[in-house]
C-alpha cells in the first residue's frame, strides 16, 4: 500500500530525512491509506523548523500557509504537501486556538496533542507505521476514540466535538463511550467556534455514510446550532401517509439520498416548517415555509449562495405536482427552478415517498414522472420571456400599448405556450396578439 504514494511525496520525505531531519506523513492521509483508500491530500510531520523546510525546498513554490502554527504548503509538480513542525500545544483560552505554539522535539509529542487515535498515526519510509495510542487497532474495529482525556481534548478545541461525529458519520464507524460522553457533555462548547467552521464538518456530517444514524444520535449536538429542528424530534404526524414522527422520516430521505450537499441538505431541511404549518394530519403550505426557515438558517450558517439558492428551490417545490405530470404542468414547474434542479427534484420526491407508509405504491409513478420530465427537458422548451421568438419591440410595432401591458402581454404568451396554444415562433406568436382574444 506504500509503495504506490505519489513521487512528490517520497521525494520530500527523502529530502527531509536525508538531511538530518525526520520526515513522516501524518493525521488522515495515514488513516485512509491503512483503510485502503486513495487520500484526497497529504500532510508531513517533521523535525525541521518553518524557516528549514522553505531553505529545503526553496526550488519549490513554497507558501506560509500557517506559519505561525509551523505549517508551510510545497507546491510540488502541483501537488500540495503541507508540512508542519513537530509541535506541542499550550492552553486554548478561547476555546478555538491554542494560546501558543511551541515546537516539540518528537513524533510522540506531537501525536500526543491530536484528537482522535485513527488520526495521530504516522508513517515514514524509515520506520513504517507509528501507532502510538491504538489507532490502527480502532481503525479495524470502527472506533472513533480520543487521544488521551476526552474532556480536555474539547476543551482545547470544541470543533472537535463535531469532527468526532463527522469521522463517524463518514467512516461509519461507532464513538468510544467516554469520548461519547464527553462530546454530549461538551455541546456548549460549540458557542466560541465560527458559524463556517461548523457549517463545514456539518456539511462532511451530512454525506457521511452514516449519516442518518449520527443526525438521530447526536440530535441534541445539531440542534445546538440548528435550533428550528427541535420541534420536529419526535413530533407526529398523525397520518395514514406516514408511519414516522417528523424527523424520523427526515433522516430516512437523507439516507435515500446519493451523498451530495445539495441533495441532503433539501433532505434535512424538507419538513422544517411542518410543526408550525400542522392542522390535523394536514400541513398546508408547509413547503414554503420549510424553504424560509432552511434559508435563513443555511445563511446563519454561512454557506455559499451558490448552494443556498438551489437548496431552497428543491425544499420550496418538493411536494408539488404529485399527481399530474402533464407537460403544462411541467413546463411550468420547470419555468420556476430551472432545467438543472429537475432531476434533482424528482430523486428528492421520490427518496420523500419512499419514506412513507406504502412506499412500494410509488414506483410506476416516479417512472412515469421522470420520463415526461425527460421528454419535455429534451425538447429544450421555451422557459421564460427571455426565451419568447417575440419580444417587446415586435409588440410595440404591432399595437400593443407601451408600459405595462407589453409585460403582460409577453407573459400570457408564455403562458400560452405553455398550455400548447400556439407554438414558439413569430408568426404564432403574432397571430396570437392579432387575435387578442385568443389571450385570454
Amino acid at each position: 500500500m506504500w509503495t504506490d504514494l505519489p513521487i512528490q511525496v517520497t521525494e520530500a520525505l527523502e529530502r527531509l530525512n536525508s538531511h538530518g531531519h525526520q520526515g513522516f506523513l501524518v493525521g488522515g492521509c495515514v488513516r485512509d491509506i491503512l483503510r485502503g483508500v486513495k487520500p484526497v491530500d497529504y500532510d508531513l510531520t517533521t523535525s525541521a523548523t518553518p524557516e528549514e523546510v522553505k531553505k529545503l525546498f526553496s526550488d519549490k513554490n513554497v507558501v506560509e500557509t500557517g506559519i505561525r502554527h509551523g505549517t508551510v504548503t510545497v507546491f510540488s509538480h502541483h501537488l500540495p504537501l503541507e508540512i508542519t513542525t513537530f509541535r506541542t500545544e499550550s492552553t486554548y483560552s478561547d476555546g478555538r486556538h491554542p494560546d501558543g505554539v511551541t515546537f516539540a522535539s518528537t513524533l510522540e509529542e506531537d501525536l500526543s496533542r491530536r484528537d482522535f487515535t485513527v488520526c495521530a498515526m504516522a508513517w515514514s519510509p524509515k520506520t513504517g507505521p507509528v501507532d502510538l495510542f491504538g489507532g490502527r487497532e480502532d481503525l479495524q474495529n470502527g472506533i472513533i476514540r480520543c487521544v488521551g482525556e476526552p474532556a480536555r481534548r474539547f476543551e482545547e478545541d470544541a470543533l472537535r466535538i463535531l469532527r468526532g461525529a463527522r469521522f463517524a458519520s463518514a467512516l461509519d464507524f461507532t464513538v468510544e463511550e467516554a469520548t461519547k460522553t464527553a462530546m454530549l457533555e461538551g455541546i456548549p462548547l460549540l458557542a466560541h467556534i465560527s458559524m463556517e467552521r461548523i457549517s463545514s464538518e456539518f456539511l462532511k456530517l451530512l454525506c457521511g455514510k452514516g449519516a442518518k444514524r449520527i443526525l438521530s444520535e447526536y440530535r441534541e449536538l445539531i440542534a445546538f446550532f440548528l435550533p428550528e429542528i427541535r420541534p420536529a424530534f419526535g413530533f407526529d404526524q398523525q397520518s395514514p401517509h406516514h408511519l414516522y414522527d417528523v424527523y424520523t422520516h427526515t433522516l430516512q430521505v437523507v439516507e435515500n439520498m446519493p451523498p451530495d450537499p445539495m441533495l441532503r441538505l433539501a433532505a434535512f431541511f424538507h419538513d422544517l416548517g411542518k410543526p408550525q404549518t400542522a392542522d390535523g394530519g394536514r400541513f398546508p403550505g408547509h413547503p414554503a415555509v420549510s424553504a424560509q426557515m432552511a434559508e435563513a438558517a443555511m445563511h446563519r450558517l454561512r454557506m455559499e449562495k451558490k448552494l443556498i439558492r438551489p437548496v431552497t428551490a428543491l425544499i420550496r417545490e418538493h411536494d408539488t405536482l404529485l399527481r399530474k405530470w402533464d407537460t403544462p404542468r411541467v413546463l411550468r414547474l420547470l419555468s420556476r427552478i430551472t432545467p438543472e434542479l429537475a432531476l434533482p427534484l424528482l430523486t428528492l420526491m421520490e427518496g420523500d415517498a419512499a419514506a412513507k407508509a406504502n412506499p412500494e405504491a410509488y414506483p410506476a409513478a416516479a417512472k412515469e414522472r421522470r420520463a415526461a420530465l425527460e421528454a419535455v427537458l429534451e425538447s429544450n422548451p421555451c422557459l421564460s420571456v427571455s426565451r419568447l421568438a417575440i419580444g417587446g419591440k415586435e409588440l410595440l410595432e404591432s399595437g400593443v400599448p407601451p408600459g405595462e401591458a407589453v409585460g403582460k402581454t409577453l407573459q400570457l404568451l408564455l403562458e400560452g405556450v405553455f398550455d400548447g396554444k400556439w407554438q414558439n415562433t413569430p408568426e404564432d406568436l403574432l397571430s396570437a396578439v392579432k387575435n387578442q382574444h385568443t389571450l385570454c
